[in-house]
């Protein structure tokens, strides 16, 4: 009889040792190691086994027009599916809890279940707490069948017996388990294998299948990160569960854009789409105020403006603090040094704290002008005039970049009554046809103002140009 060896599991990454250890070697992470029960080894290997069956070949050419896909009835669910569901697609929503994962997709079943048959299986509530969530939300009379369950075998027997249905959720996959591995729910093991057989099922039988996934305290997907690879999309919610504002972001997407992301508010009867989340966003917003910068940013295909906010106070403390919430603290920094160092603007002894507006977190770097103009505003007491939105790339060296979609974000500034945009300055090869002329500017109305180095934008608050010619602030390096 062969002998069995021991496999230790770590429930961060996934990696497998045959030792415990204190700390994951791959990932880093303390006191995630677990003792699992590894599989009975087969005696031969797949050349030692019966043939296999033959594959059946389909022609690229000739296979027939995909089916269409199914609306949910909320149309920012939609966008960030890429249009709709998929049949036969595995879609993993992972959040912080209270979020309102469980709440959209109750949501998403309750209206798709007027022409489709949804199911709804729980493996952390009883059928009468989700009723009871149902009657909250107004749709207590909506035809979905509800289920608690989390033995996998019983769930698979299910959807393989009869007529199969549209759509399934389960939430959540970490509840879940097969009676058939010997490790706790929620271990790498059993919410690899418990996934792996729900979309296999899923596959075969065609319905969509929603995976409701817990988070991390970095934010993170629990469990195995091959999870992530297994299914077709990946949905994050983001959003400060005290604000009213979620985001619905697609990382991966392989029957649509990623990085599309929807828009919701959190009311008394569930989420509610925002269809303008521009307008949202800058509701609130106080012109005329030093240290507030607008930013027209692309959110996958959609542009988006949103307030940035900066706040630059003298430090009493040897090393002052710096924060940022909605931006990259690395980014930040950058942007400090670069203004610090190209510019002559002196930041070493004031703490410094970064502000996006309404919960949404920016990840693109065209953000980087909008952030420096936020900072030297904050800085020199002079505001950004109310009627104008920036965006640009800031380099090492000062000067400021070009960035995608151009156009696009004119366009939603424009049509939210914008009048100036301080844009990077086009950058036009020497001998090339057209060189001589400007860069087009959007029919109507907006005026653009061109920006090649991170000294144009201090150039425009006169506070900070001044102080820099007398000496006040430390002189940097040259244009």
């Amino acid at each position: 009889m062969a002998k069995v060896t021991k496999s230790f599991v770590c429930q961060n990454c996934g990696a497998a040792t045959s030792k415990w250890a204190g700390k994951c070697e791959s990932c880093g992470e303390w006191n995630t190691i677990v003792e699992e029960a590894p599989r009975e080894n087969l005696p031969k290997g797949v050349s030692g086994g019966k043939g296999g069956r033959k594959i059946e070949f389909v022609d690229l050419r000739g296979v027939a027009a995909l089916p269409p896909r199914r609306t949910t009835h909320i149309g920012e669910l939609d966008r960030v599916c890429g249009g709709g569901l998929v049949e036969g697609s595995a879609i993993l929503v992972g959040g912080d809890p209270g979020i309102g994962k469980s709440t959209l997709l109750l949501q998403a079943t309750a209206l798709l279940g007027k022409d489709a048959a949804c199911v709804y299986i729980t493996g952390e509530e009883a059928v009468d707490q989700v009723r009871l969530r149902a009657k909250r939300l107004g749709m207590e009379t909506s035809p979905v069948q509800l289920a608690a369950a989390t033995n996998v075998r019983d769930i698979v027997a299910s959807m393989e017996a009869g007529h199969p249905p549209d759509v399934v959720v389960i939430d959540s996959i970490q509840t879940m388990y097969s009676d058939s591995i010997d490790s706790a729910p929620g271990t790498v093991t059993q919410v690899r294998t418990c996934a792996h057989e729900l979309i296999r099922v899923a596959k075969k039988r065609g319905f969509t299948l929603f995976l409701v996934g817990h988070v991390t305290k970095e934010g993170t997907l629990a469990g195995p990160r091959v999870l992530e690879h297994m299914v077709d999309t990946v949905l994050y919610f983001e959003g400060d569960r005290g604000h009213q504002f979620r985001i619905l972001r697609a990382v991966k997407n392989r029957f649509g854009p990623t990085d599309e992301i929807g828009v919701f508010e959190m009311t008394d009867a569930g989420l509610k789409e925002v269809l303008n989340p521009s307008a949202l966003f800058l509701a609130e917003r106080r012109g005329n105020v030093s240290g507030s910068c607008v930013f027209a940013g692309i959110e996958g295909t959609r542009p988006v403006l949103v307030e940035i906010q900066a706040l630059v106070a003298p430090s009493s403390l040897g090393t002052p603090r710096r924060a940022a919430v909605g931006w990259d603290m690395a980014r930040l920094n950058m942007i400090l040094a670069v203004l610090e160092a190209r510019a002559g603007l002196a930041f070493g002894g004031h703490d410094i704290y970064l502000n996006v507006a309404g919960g949404l977190r920016i990840q693109e770097p065209a953000a980087d002008l909008a952030v420096a103009a936020a900072l030297v505003s904050a800085f020199s007491g002079d505001p950004v005039p109310a009627d104008t939105v920036v965006f640009g790339e800031i380099g090492l060296s000062g000067e400021i970049r070009a960035v995608a979609q151009r156009d696009l974000r004119l366009k939603e500034a424009t049509k939210l009554g914008f009048q100036q945009a301080w844009v990077p300055r086009t950058a036009r090869k020497a001998g090339a046809k057209g060189a001589d002329k400007k860069p087009e500017e959007p029919k109507g109305t907006i005026a653009l103002k061109d920006m090649g180095h991170v000294q144009d934008v201090v150039s425009q608050f006169s506070n900070a140009a001044s102080a820099i010619q007398d000496g006040a602030f430390r002189r940097g390096g040259g244009h």
